[in-house]
């Protein structure tokens, strides 16, 4: 069966939901979760990603999460849903502006190197290397000599990095180009969200059947055995969001670590005098 983001335009629409894995009574009738249970659900799953980083933390791990994908595919929601319980010293999200002249010059992955995890740490890719056989390789950025030595190269590089140590998940997320449209022109509509439709977005758009060949290839070279792909169906954003927490949690046997509630200190009792808090300038109370 094709991926939700190889139905062309005017296909059916993805087969609905059969055996409603969460229970029917927590889906709408178009077959999405509901608000109520995704919350509760979404809740459940953060505090198990704050007991996973004490573990990862305790034990010292080092973990490489790559989030790929089409623009609005969902990558950054569900980057932003596994960071909002987290501590930034321990998850960490890298997401790399376009090459310097310097880094043109360099070794494809080293500009990369630098920010992989050291010990205690999860570090989140808000895409990553697999810009060479995507973006840059559908516009044009890099030569064919550049590409084909990326599909050689990269599968060799992942297994080094799985060798030392490293646990390695590369998710592919992935939207229908009716969704991808509808969600282009919502953000078209509001003038806050205005900005994250980009002129690379649009021409992303145009050149979707060229993209989905770029992802096809993608993955005959990459889709390893020691680090293969998992790919995250996100028309339906609650359901990818979820899935793929849901899916990062069961890669890792940790248990929880978290210490018990500790007891507060009272506060030490020092002779001393504050100045005068009208001598202070504060922020105007406007609420």
């Amino acid at each position: 069966m094709a991926s939700l983001d190889e139905l062309p335009d005017g296909a059916d629409d993805p087969p609905a939901i059969s055996d409603c894995p969460a229970g029917v009574e927590n889906y709408r009738k178009d077959g999405r979760l509901k608000k109520k249970f995704y919350e509760a659900e979404l809740a459940r799953l953060q505090q198990e990603l704050v007991v996973l980083q004490h573990w990862v933390q305790q034990q010292g791990s080092r973990a490489l999460i790559i989030f790929e994908g089409r623009g609005s595919a969902g990558k950054g929601g569900v980057i932003k849903r596994i960071t909002e319980r987290t501590s930034p010293r321990v998850v960490k999200v890298v997401a790399l502006p376009k090459p310097t002249e310097r880094e043109q010059t360099q070794w494809y992955f080293q500009r990369y190197v630098e920010h992989l995890p050291a010990a205690g740490e999860i570090v989140l890719f808000d895409r990553s290397w697999y810009n060479r056989s995507n973006v840059e390789r559908v516009m044009g950025f890099c030569t064919d000599d550049q590409y084909e030595e990326f599909l050689r190269s990269c599968p060799e590089f992942e297994r080094m990095l799985v060798r030392s140590g490293m646990t390695l998940l590369k998710y592919w997320f992935s939207v229908s180009w009716q969704e991808q449209r509808r969600r282009f022109e919502s953000r078209n509509q509001e003038s806050a969200k205005r900005w994250k439709l980009s002129e690379m977005d649009l021409e992303e758009h145009r050149r979707y059947v060229e993209y989905s060949m770029a992802k096809d290839a993608t993955f005959k070279y990459t889709d390893i055995k020691q680090a293969p792909w998992y790919v995250v169906p996100s028309d339906d954003k609650r359901t990818a969001r979820l899935n793929c927490i849901s899916h990062i949690l069961s890669q890792f046997e940790y248990e929880d670590v978290l210490r018990p509630p500790v007891e507060l200190p009272d506060r030490e009792a020092v002779a001393y005098v504050r100045p005068p808090l009208h001598e202070q300038t504060f922020v105007p109370r406007r609420y």
